[in-house]
């Protein structure tokens, strides 16, 4: 007997097919998106491809460099703000070129400009290693602030929140996760071979690590389709994003948490120093920081799933300013100093995944990395200050201890900046 074409028998077959797509399309092992713009491919080799660069990048071209800041002006005689401006400069440029990379991650993804970045940053390192004087001391790190801007969290965040789509929070923390550990591994490593080597050797060696990693991995990992932005749902608001009241808010505080929080790790060690820890000491209580962070991230998306989006802004904030003043009023012993380092450091993981997510929280992933660059650019900014700023106001206030109690203080207000721009409601999806 011939079936009606409108007879269920008759569409059961195309119904089958759909089920059949719909799955293999949201298994996590297929590697498959669905989102408002189709189904979209999630290539496997990303996420451990870019675990091990931001491990690599961030550890050699950021973290070795307070573990050799010593040993550096011991042997050239360059001072410490000197040396300490130059890689604030570097922090200053990545924040600037953050911008049109944004711009350029958008448009093409991450592939041509993670590359490069890693060429980039193995040039920067080994400028800096066989530096004869300042002037050349400072274009190293130049090419170093390039590199960043390159390779560092923004465009991997960029990448992930474009491929993963609604599962990008999970995605993101596999990520920073990974690169929480950079001073873990690194701070220490640097350490050890400048025990047996030169500041200039160490770097050297690092720089080799840097190019024999970062490079293939980001040519080879990152060659997958760039998937379509999703497109800008129509709003009655006119107003640009990046004009409108919790935007600004946002950006101020971030700007004054990323100045308190950078100045932070980079004083941590000399604040151990001057409580009496050898350097070596520092620098694994510097790395542990780093593991710290890592811990935190593992819990900031049940944090995210429990709080709106202003209330854990605020919190964390908070909290990282609540650990910088820890570290400012306890003087010891050292075990806990060391303890009170791994808790400011499980802060700064969740701090960094809650400025990862941003943007998405509140506006969207159309223009994902054009926002970041922008909201990122004044804390980039001030980031790149911290150092620096850091180095100079230790002595007029009397000593690290006193620095630690004005950046909590910072941190506060960044904490009363962040809910007063209350935006809990996306104006996007």
């Amino acid at each position: 007997m011939l079936r009606r074409p409108g007879h269920p028998h008759h569409r059961r077959p195309h119904l089958l097919r759909r089920l059949l797509t719909t799955v293999s399309n949201t298994k996590a092992g297929a590697g498959a998106a669905v989102t408002g713009t189709g189904v979209r491919s999630r290539p496997r080799a990303v996420l451990p491809a870019l675990c091990a660069t931001q491990i690599t990048s961030w550890g050699i071209v950021y973290y070795a460099f307070p573990v050799l800041l010593p040993r550096l002006t011991a042997d050239t005689g360059w001072s410490a703000n000197a040396t300490t401006g130059a890689f604030s400069l570097a922090l200053l440029v990545s924040a600037l070129v953050g911008i049109p990379v944004g711009r350029i991650l958008d448009r093409r993804g991450p592939r041509a400009v993670m590359t490069a970045g890693s060429g980039m940053g193995v040039l920067a390192v080994l400028t800096i290693a066989a530096a004869p004087n300042l002037p050349v001391f400072f274009l190293g790190w130049i090419l170093a602030g390039i590199a960043m801007a390159a390779t560092f969290y923004p465009p991997a965040f960029a990448a992930v929140t474009r491929w993963w789509g609604p599962d990008r929070v999970r995605a993101l923390t596999i990520v920073t996760l990974a690169g929480g550990l950079a001073s873990t591994v690194f701070a220490p490593l640097a350490a050890t071979l400048a025990e047996h080597l030169s500041w200039r050797q160490t770097y050297a060696v690092l720089a080799l690590i840097l190019a024999a990693i970062t490079i293939p991995a980001h040519a080879l990992a990152l060659r997958a389709r760039w998937p379509p932005a999703p497109p800008v749902p129509p709003t009655t608001d006119r107003t640009p994003v990046a004009k409108t009241r919790p935007f600004l808010t946002l950006a101020a505080a971030f700007t004054l948490s990323g100045f308190a929080m950078y100045a932070v790790v980079i004083g941590l060690i000399p604040l151990l120093t001057e409580r009496g820890a050898d350097a070596t000491t520092a620098a694994w209580a510097l790395g542990l920081g780093g593991a710290g962070q890592t811990l935190g991230r593992t819990l900031y998306a049940s944090l995210a799933g429990h709080t709106s989006v202003t209330a854990r802004t605020v919190t964390l904030i908070a909290l990282g300013g609540a650990t910088t003043a820890a570290l400012a009023l306890v003087p010891g012993p050292l075990p806990l100093l060391v303890v009170l380092a791994v808790l400011a450091g499980v802060v700064r993981g969740n701090l960094t995944l809650l400025q990862a997510t941003a943007v998405t929280d509140r506006w969207g992933t159309a223009h994902y990395g054009r926002l970041s660059g922008l909201l990122a650019a004044p804390a980039h900014i001030a980031a790149a200050l911290a150092p620096w700023a850091g180095a100079a106001l230790a002595g007029p206030l009397g000593g690290y201890p006193q620095l630690f109690g004005l950046l909590a203080v910072v941190s506060g207000v960044a904490a009363c900046l962040a809910g007063w721009g209350r935006s809990d409601v996306k104006s996007a999806p």
